[in-house]
C-alpha cells in the first residue's frame, strides 16, 4: 500500500441557531430537491432509459431544457446535483435488480449450466441487457457463442424476472440537500448560500472558521444545519500491526475473540432497554393516534386539538432517541479502537453477514431486537476503520461455524448462549465457539490456497 494512499471521510461542521425565515429557506430548497429526484425517478428508471444512464451529463443536458427548474425558481447549484443524485441511485437500484435476479437464476431448477451462463453472462454486459429488455437486436456476447440454448425462451424469462423485481425509486427525504462549491462563500464567521433571487445570498453563521471547497451535503435540523463535508485523509500506518485476528460478530457482545478476548461486553444491555422504552413509547403514541382519529371523526374539535398538541409531538421522541442512539454509536467506535490497540492486528477475519430467516416466524419481541441491532453500523464502521488504519479485513461464508464443535468437530447444540458438545463434553459460549471456528475454517482454507499454488 503506498504511503500516500487516502480514503474519504465526513467531517461535521455545524451552524448556529437560524432565523425561522432561513430555516423555511433552507426547507423549501430540501423540498424542491425531493420533487426534482421524484421527477428524475419517473422518467428514467424504466428500462428504456437503462443504457442512457452513463454518462449522467447526457440526462443533465435534458434536464436543463425540461423547464422543471424554471417551474420550481431553483437555483442550478441544487438543480444539477439532485439531478445526479438521483440518477446514482437509478444505477444503485438496477445493480440490486440484477443481483436479485442473479440470485433467482441460481435457484431456478429448469435451468441448466449453458443457461445460466447465458443469462449471467447478458446481466454482466449493460447494453445486450438493455437490448434485451427493449426487444432490440444485439450482438451475442463472446461468452454465449455456442452454446446450446433456447435464446427466445432465456430472454422472454429475462423480461419477466425484471419486470417483477424491477421497482421505481421514490424519495420523500426533505431535510436535505447538497450544494455546489460555486453555491457558497465565506464572510464574517458565515457561510453565505445562493437563495432563489439573483445575485443574491443568505448567510449561515458558523460554530467555527474552517472553510472548504468541494460539495456540502445539508443536513437540516431543528433550528440549525449540520454540514457534512467529504475530505481525504491519509491511511494510517502500523508497524506494530502484525498479528491475525478471528473475530465473532455478535448481539450480547459486540466481539468475541478466537483467543477469548471481549470487546463491546455487555451490547445488548445497551440496547435492549431502549429497544423495549421505544415499543411501549410506540404503543402509547399509537393509542393517542387512534383516540385522535375517533375524536376527530365525531368532530370533538377541543379534544382532538388537545391530543394533536400534548400526545403527537415528535421533538421529546426524537431527541431521546437520538441522545441514546448516539451513546450506543460513541461506545462501539470506542471499542473498535480499543480492540485495534490491545490486539494490534494486521489482519481481521470474520464471517459475511448472515440475512434474516425469512421462512421462520419470529416473535414480536425478537423482532423488535433485529430491526434495531446495530449490526450493520457494527460492519460499517470496522469496515472504515480497517481501511483507515491499512488492516486487511477479510469475510468467510460462515456455513460450519455454529453448529459444528471447535474441539472435535461433531455436531452440537445450543442452550441460550452457551454451546454444548455431547460428544467430547465441551461447554463453551456459542460465540467463543463459532470464534474458534472461523480461525480454523480460514486456516484450512488458507492452507489449502498455499498447497494449490506451490
Amino acid at each position: 500500500m503506498a504511503s500516500d494512499a487516502t480514503i474519504t471521510k465526513i467531517v461535521w461542521q455545524y451552524s448556529e441557531p437560524l432565523p425561522e425565515e432561513t430555516m423555511e429557506f433552507l426547507k423549501g430548497i430540501a423540498a424542491d430537491c425531493c420533487k426534482v429526484k421524484n421527477y428524475v425517478y419517473e422518467k428514467y428508471s424504466g428500462v428504456k432509459y437503462l443504457n442512457g444512464l452513463t454518462p449522467v451529463y447526457n440526462i443533465l443536458n435534458e434536464m436543463r431544457y425540461c423547464g422543471l427548474r424554471e417551474q420550481l425558481n431553483l437555483p442550478v447549484v441544487y438543480y444539477e446535483l439532485a439531478v445526479a443524485d438521483a440518477v446514482t441511485n437509478i444505477k444503485c437500484n438496477w445493480s440490486i435488480v440484477k443481483n436479485k435476479i442473479g440470485e433467482k437464476i441460481t435457484a431456478n431448477k429448469n435451468l441448466n449450466d449453458n443457461d445460466r451462463i447465458y443469462l449471467r453472462t447478458v446481466l454482466k454486459i449493460g447494453s445486450v441487457y438493455a437490448a434485451i429488455l427493449n426487444r432490440q437486436d444485439y450482438e451475442m456476447p463472446r461468452n454465449a457463442v455456442g452454446l446450446d440454448i433456447n435464446v427466445k425462451r432465456l430472454n422472454n424469462l429475462l423480461c419477466r424476472l425484471t419486470r417483477r423485481t424491477l421497482t421505481q425509486p421514490k424519495t420523500e427525504n426533505v431535510d436535505s440537500f447538497r450544494i455546489s462549491p460555486n453555491g457558497y462563500s465565506y464572510k464574517d464567521g458565515a457561510m453565505r448560500i445562493v437563495c432563489r433571487v439573483p445575485r443574491k445570498r443568505i448567510p449561515i453563521p458558523l460554530k467555527d472558521s474552517r472553510r472548504f471547497d468541494r460539495q456540502i451535503q445539508v443536513h437540516i435540523k431543528q433550528d440549525f444545519v449540520a454540514l457534512g463535508v467529504p475530505i481525504e485523509t491519509k491511511l494510517k500506518k502500523h508497524k506494530d500491526y502484525i498479528d491475525t485476528i478471528y473475530v465473532y460478530i455478535g448481539n450480547k457482545d459486540m466481539f468475541t475473540l478466537s483467543n477469548e478476548n471481549i470487546y463491546g461486553k455487555s451490547l445488548e444491555e445497551l440496547t435492549n432497554p431502549e429497544t423495549e422504552r421505544l415499543a411501549k413509547k410506540n404503543q402509547e403514541r399509537y393509542k393517542a393516534y387512534m383516540a385522535y382519529r375517533q375524536n376527530a371523526e365525531r368532530g370533538n374539535q377541543k379534544k382532538t386539538v388537545n391530543i394533536e398538541v400534548n400526545n403527537l409531538g415528535k421533538l421529546k421522541y426524537n431527541r431521546q432517541k437520538e441522545k441514546e442512539k448516539l451513546r450506543t454509536t460513541n461506545f462501539i467506535n470506542a471499542e473498535i479502537n480499543r480492540m485495534f490497540q490491545t490486539e494490534k492486528p494486521a489482519k481481521i477475519v470474520i464471517t459475511k453477514p448472515v440475512l434474516k430467516n425469512k421462512t421462520k416466524i419470529y416473535a414480536k419481541a425478537a423482532n423488535r431486537k433485529l430491526a434495531r441491532s446495530f449490526r450493520g453500523y457494527i460492519r460499517e464502521r470496522l469496515v472504515y476503520k480497517c481501511q483507515l488504519n491499512g488492516i486487511e479485513l477479510i469475510e468467510i461464508n460462515s456455513n460450519g461455524t455454529g453448529k459444528i464443535c471447535s474441539k472435535c468437530a461433531a455436531e452440537g447444540k445450543r442452550q441460550g448462549t452457551e454451546f454444548i458438545c455431547e460428544n467430547c463434553g465441551l461447554k463453551i459460549s456459542v460465540a467463543l465457539n463459532s470464534a474458534k471456528n472461523i480461525q480454523q475454517k480460514y486456516t484450512q482454507q488458507h492452507s489449502i490456497e498455499n498447497t494449490y499454488q506451490k
